[in-house]
């Protein structure tokens, strides 16, 4: 983000009942750049400069002709995987019931040959059987977990997709003014491009900066008027509130022209300007009251 400069609406103040300034500076606005998070072709970008947009709104549309096929080539991964699944849980069953048989085989050959009955080979015989088919039953259960950890790792490749889709939409961050379009309909953009930028314009704020002196009158959350130049000469003002004051000072920003001036140092303060009409612009200068004068109201 980066600062704009703004000016604003004002109470109309007679040139020659004008209050002097005891700081000078201009208004800003933080603007915000909105880029692309999916690359390819942008197939839409709605806002023009100048329109006010709200938060959430969709502002483009990034192709996602290579993602929806991306989809679809999962999706016929995943009726694979399911048919297998579906076949390996039949197996498994089969094989359970197979070696449920074969234990109880097990078991009445062991009595039968304690009697007498039956054989060793035949008890021996009946005895790999049964460990064949635990071994069956293992791998059975060893294969389905293997497929639903697949199957698990293609919803996350599911859900991945979705997200990569869902940002192909440009949502605006914030309720704000656009600025500036940086691309147009049709241009290929990549992760990171920025589309446009904007700023809240209904606040702004005035950047000045006092003396030391003059920075015993200030605190933070102080009430101060600012007024800006109207365009028959006269002076539009109105209430500002301190949001910012600098805590160390600076050599004065400004071109010096005597050598007085190029040693003092000053303090950067900021006060937010209601701008609800939208009359600031872009580089007009402001100038700073501390003390709060008292103005006649008119019509700019």
């Amino acid at each position: 983000m980066r600062p704009l400069a703004f000016a604003a609406p004002f109470l109309l103040l007679a040139a020659c009942a004008a209050p002097p300034a005891d700081a000078n500076g201009r208004f800003e606005a933080t603007e915000v750049t909105v880029s692309a998070e999916h690359g390819g072709r942008l197939l839409q970008l709605t806002p023009q400069e100048g329109d006010t947009v709200s938060a959430g709104v969709m502002l483009g549309l990034v192709d996602t002709s290579a993602l929806a096929l991306s989809r679809d080539e999962l999706r016929a991964r995943d009726a694979v995987l399911g048919a297998r699944e579906r076949e390996a849980i039949a197996m498994q069953a089969i094989t359970d019931v197979q070696r449920v048989q074969a234990e109880r085989d097990a078991a009445r050959l062991q009595r039968l040959h304690a009697g007498g009955a039956a054989t060793t080979q035949t008890l021996e015989r009946a005895d790999r059987e049964l460990e064949g088919l635990t071994q069956q039953v293992a791998a059975r259960r060893a294969t389905l977990a293997a497929l639903r950890a697949e199957q698990a790792a293609l919803q996350a490749q599911f859900a991945q997709l979705d997200d990569r889709i869902a940002r192909a939409r440009v949502h605006a961050p914030t309720r704000g003014t656009v600025l500036r379009r940086f691309v147009e309909p049709g241009e290929l953009v990549q992760p990171g491009t920025p589309l446009l930028s904007m700023a809240a314009l209904d606040t702004l704020t005035l950047r000045a900066y006092v003396s030391e002196a003059q920075l015993t009158a200030l605190k933070v959350g102080a009430t101060v008027r600012v007024q800006v130049d109207d365009r028959d000469g006269a002076l539009v003002a109105r209430d500002g509130r301190v949001a910012w004051i600098a805590s160390q000072a600076e050599f004065t920003p400004t071109p010096i022209q005597t050598r007085e001036e190029r040693v003092a140092q000053v303090y950067a303060v900021t006060v937010r300007v209601p701008n609800p009409d939208g009359r600031l612009r872009i580089g007009m200068p402001g100038e700073l009251l501390i003390a709060p004068a008292t103005v006649s109201a008119g019509t700019p």
